[in-house]
């Protein structure tokens, strides 16, 4: 564990980036993402594969050491267009071949999907868990441009999405519910239709996207879940202009065209 979580109040940083600018810190979320899922005997999910490091439409947030040696969890927006299908896509293709029908339809304006979120157990009872991430994540899609944003959950996850503005998907699978990655285990389709407005997101919530919006670079945190802890945001993605929302669209547009050739063996999981 790094030192600056063994402090009376730890600090650490919220940042956002490209996936394919920052290939080393790429290596750190992989490092620990596979740890804690290993730890919980999940081996085959779609999310925690690694060709998103390489994909020009992924987009990653990541809780890290102020020195950036060290990565404590994270999670990722993969825009539509990219260079592998979205993972809900390959997660549930082979179940229900509807959602390449879906995706495209939001994907003509610009869709994404949340995926990917893990904390390590160094993280623990300090307040920067899913609720938190997810924020942050449909914070950070407003710089993309997208209208909407799937996510497949856990049981755990459903309720933050949904006080984010999350609805279900009940056009796929069985009403929105799948079992995977094992018989035992139930995700949920969930999609957010209104990225810029969040009409359906609750109070706290929505107060928390916007002010992450307004001052991505300029918020800091001082306690969570009345546990001391500084946490400061850099949350604008550097380098923007070198993406293009409109390329993504056509590239969507090939891949929807190809989807019968889409890989569809392994699931995710968010």
């Amino acid at each position: 564990m790094e030192e600056e979580l063994k402090k009376v109040r730890p600090e650490v940083r919220i940042r956002a980036f490209r996936a394919i600018d920052e290939p080393e810190t790429c290596e750190l979320f992989i490092q620990g993402h596979t740890q804690v899922l290993t730890s919980i005997g999940v081996t085959k999910v779609t999310s925690s594969k690694n060709g998103w490091a390489k994909n020009p439409d992924a987009f990653v947030i990541i809780v890290e050491s102020l020195n950036g040696k060290e990565v404590f969890g994270g999670a990722r927006v993969h825009v539509a267009g990219g260079t592998e299908p979205l993972p809900i896509e390959q997660a549930t293709g082979a179940l229900d071949s509807s959602i390449h029908d879906l995706v495209w339809k939001y994907a003509q304006y610009g869709t994404g999907e949340i995926c990917g979120l893990w904390n390590s157990q160094d993280l623990a009872g300090y307040g920067i868990g899913t609720p938190l991430l997810i924020r942050t994540l449909i914070a950070i899609s407003s710089q993309l441009g997208i209208q909407s944003l799937f996510a497949l959950c856990a049981p755990y996850t459903v309720k933050p999405v949904v006080n984010c503005g999350m609805v279900l998907i009940e056009s796929i699978g069985n009403r929105g519910t799948f079992y995977y990655p094992k018989l035992d285990l139930i995700a949920t389709a969930m999609i957010l239709n209104e990225v810029a407005t969040l009409g359906k997101a609750l109070g706290e919530d929505k107060t928390s996207i916007f002010q992450m919006r307004e001052s991505p670079n300029n918020l800091r945190i001082n306690e969570l879940k009345n546990r001391e802890i500084t946490i400061d945001f850099e949350l604008q993605i550097p380098n923007l202009d070198k993406w293009d929302l409109s390329q993504a669209i056509e590239s969507a547009f090939k891949t929807y065209q190809l989807k019968n050739k889409i890989d569809e063996k392994e699931p995710t999981f968010f």
